[in-house]
């Protein structure tokens, strides 16, 4: 960040969204530079939407320019915003976040959106695999405080990540297991599973392109295309499914065809898809009923 004497609000945010420009506009993800930082300077100086609107020609501190120095230039050499601030929001909470998992995005939203449109029992018991930050099974248990909802994930350091989730939300109905998949929960049965599961495929060219690179690839990618882990938990979900029980999957957008087959072949029906804010087929997903 070039160095300056003062800056207002305004300033620093025309100075920060122009930098960002050719970074966000090479990224695989659509994102919006005067956005970003915008939400740089609200949540590193700890300010509200409403100051900046009526005081946007406040005049930054040398303290405040010190703080978001380092922040802004961390982000230009691609470092996700979200790791550098160590959390990020999801649904209408925040998480921790940390390089060992993904970061929780606006799509992966759909998946709770689709579930709680469900007709669902009133204590119905969800299984979201692949939990991650646990965003999605905390949005679904803090939504139905009566449904009793499992994440579970392979990786340790993700385990630990959602569990610190857990206690931060205060979700009393919410628990996370470290689990390959259905090994934790032989036995169970769940009215609906859910799962971000990984499903680029190795040879992808956006994996190397703006905030994946720094995320990891085991919750990115998968062989055969992409499709073996979604092929894989639709195989295997319907002796883990109560009668009528449903599974939604999020995938990639050229993915709809292929993951309807598969769910078909699993003797799912019912099965549709859904697509996401910019317009792609984002989740599919059917019903199972023996």
């Amino acid at each position: 960040m070039k160095t300056v004497n003062s800056l207002t609000l305004t300033q620093w945010l025309e100075h920060a969204t122009a930098l960002l420009t050719p970074l966000l506009e090479t990224s695989p993800v659509p994102a919006d530079a005067k956005q970003e930082a915008r939400r740089m300077l609200l949540e590193v100086l700890d300010i509200s939407a409403t100051t900046l609107m009526l005081y946007p020609e406040r005049e930054l501190s040398e303290s405040q320019l010190l703080q978001l120095r380092p922040v802004l230039n961390r982000r230009l050499t691609g470092e996700p915003l979200a790791h550098i601030l160590g959390y990020w929001y999801f649904w209408d909470f925040k998480l921790a976040v940390a390089p060992c998992t993904l970061i929780p995005r606006p799509d992966t939203e759909l998946l709770v959106e689709q579930s709680l449109a469900l007709p669902l029992p009133a204590t119905a018991k969800v299984l979201d695999l692949g939990t991650g930050t646990g965003a999605i099974a905390l949005a679904l248990a803090k939504e139905k405080p009566h449904w009793t909802v499992t994440g579970v994930d392979l990786q340790p350091e993700a385990v630990q990540l959602a569990k610190q989730n857990v206690q931060l939300l205060a979700l009393a109905n919410c628990q996370i297991k470290q689990s390959s998949w259905f090994a934790a929960v032989t036995g169970e049965q769940f009215d609906l599973i859910v799962s971000n599961p990984p499903y680029i495929d190795a040879e992808d060219p956006h994996l190397v392109l703006g905030d994946v690179r720094f995320e990891p690839d085991s919750a990115l990618v998968a062989p055969e295309q992409g499709l073996a882990d979604i092929r894989h938990i639709c195989t295997q979900a319907p002796q883990y499914l109560t009668p009528s029980g449903w599974l939604w999957l999020e995938h990639g957008y050229q993915q709809r065809d292929a993951v309807q087959q598969i769910l078909t072949d699993a003797g799912f029906t019912s099965v549709q898809s859904v697509k996401d804010y910019g317009g792609q087929w984002r989740i599919s997903g059917g019903v199972f009923t023996g």
